[in-house]
C-alpha cells in the first residue's frame, strides 16, 4: 500500500502519502468503494496514524435520502468511525453558506456529532468576505467545534496541491490551524493522548480452518441432529 501511494512534498519538509490515480481533474471519477469502513480498513492496513479522506457526497442530501429510504446514511457511517472528526467545507459565498447552514440543520436533526465537527470556509477569490458570510460564521461557532477561514491562494487555483511545499504563508498557517482544530476536537471527545484505535483483523494472519470431515452414516436406531 505504501508503494502504491504517491509521495508529495508538504510544508516544512514533510512528506505526504497520497492515494491517487494521477489522472487530470477533467477525467471522470473512479468506481471506488462507498462504504467508509472500507477506507478505514485501508488506512489501518497501511499503518497510517492520521488519514484525510476527501469525500464529495452532499451531506444534507445524504441525510434526507437515508431517512426517507430508511437506510444507513454515508455521513452517519463516516461519523461512526473510530476517532473520526468530520470537516464540512463550503465556499464563502451566499449560496455556499446557505448550503452549509442547511447541512448543519440536517446533521443536528439526525443526531450527528455536530459538536465534534469542524467547519471550513474557503474563499474562491481575492477581496473581503461578504457580511452575510461573516454573520453565518459567527452563528456556526456556537454549534460546531471550530470554524476555520481559508484564504484565497492563487497557487492552489493554478496547481492544486501538486506542489504543496510552495503554498503561501497564510495558507500554511491556516492549514496548521485546521489541523490543530481537528486534533482539539478529537482530544475533547476521546481524551489526550488518544487511545489506540482498533485495528481490523489481518486476513493473512487469520487461522486456516480444516476442511469438514464427511458425515458418517449413523448406526441404525441412533438419532442425529
Amino acid at each position: 500500500m505504501h508503494a502504491a501511494a504517491a509521495r508529495s512534498p508538504g510544508p516544512d519538509g514533510t512528506t505526504w502519502n497520497v492515494l491517487t490515480d494521477h489522472q487530470e481533474w477533467m477525467h471522470g471519477p473512479l468506481d471506488l468503494p462507498t462504504d467508509p469502513a472500507a477506507w478505514y480498513q485501508l488506512a489501518a492496513a497501511g499503518g497510517w496514524q492520521a488519514v484525510v479522506a476527501d469525500t464529495t457526497h452532499p451531506i444534507a442530501h445524504d441525510i434526507v435520502t437515508a431517512r426517507t429510504n430508511r437506510v444507513p446514511g454515508r455521513s452517519a457511517a463516516w461519523c461512526s468511525l473510530p476517532f473520526a472528526v468530520p470537516v464540512l467545507c463550503a465556499l464563502t459565498t451566499g449560496p455556499g453558506v446557505a448550503a452549509l447552514q442547511t447541512a448543519v440543520k440536517a446533521a443536528s436533526a439526525e443526531g450527528l456529532p455536530l459538536k465534534r465537527m469542524v467547519v471550513v470556509l474557503t474563499s474562491p477569490g481575492e477581496g473581503r468576505m461578504p457580511p452575510a458570510v461573516k454573520a453565518a460564521a459567527t452563528m456556526l461557532q456556537s454549534q460546531v467545534s471550530a470554524v476555520v477561514m481559508v484564504p484565497f491562494d492563487p497557487h492552489i487555483r493554478s496547481h492544486g496541491l501538486a506542489e504543496a511545499n510552495r503554498l503561501g504563508r497564510r495558507t500554511s498557517e491556516t492549514g496548521a490551524a485546521l489541523v490543530a482544530a481537528v486534533l482539539a476536537s478529537a482530544h475533547r471527545s476521546w481524551g489526550d493522548p488518544l487511545p489506540p484505535a482498533p485495528v481490523p483483523v489481518d486476513l493473512s494472519a487469520a487461522p486456516v480452518l480444516a476442511p469438514a470431515r464427511p458425515a458418517q452414516p449413523a448406526p441404525e436406531g441412533v438419532l442425529t441432529p
